[in-house]
């Protein structure tokens, strides 16, 4: 992956005006409530993805 990937929405108050912050790598500051934050990939887990087997029925 080439490019960075962007929140989309602040984690804090949900608002959308964000842009990235001086900071480094992953910073975001929210323009609505301040807040400045900073987001970080940790990796894939072992275990996967575990999703209950219903038997192809949709409905719980």
């Amino acid at each position: 992956m080439s490019e960075r990937a962007a929140p989309f929405h602040c984690p804090y108050c949900g608002d959308e005006d964000l842009r990235p912050h001086e900071q480094g790598h992953g910073a975001w500051e929210c323009g609505a409530c301040n807040r400045a934050f900073q987001l970080k990939f940790l990796g894939l887990l072992a275990r996967g993805l575990q999703r209950a087997d219903n038997g192809g029925d949709d409905r719980i």
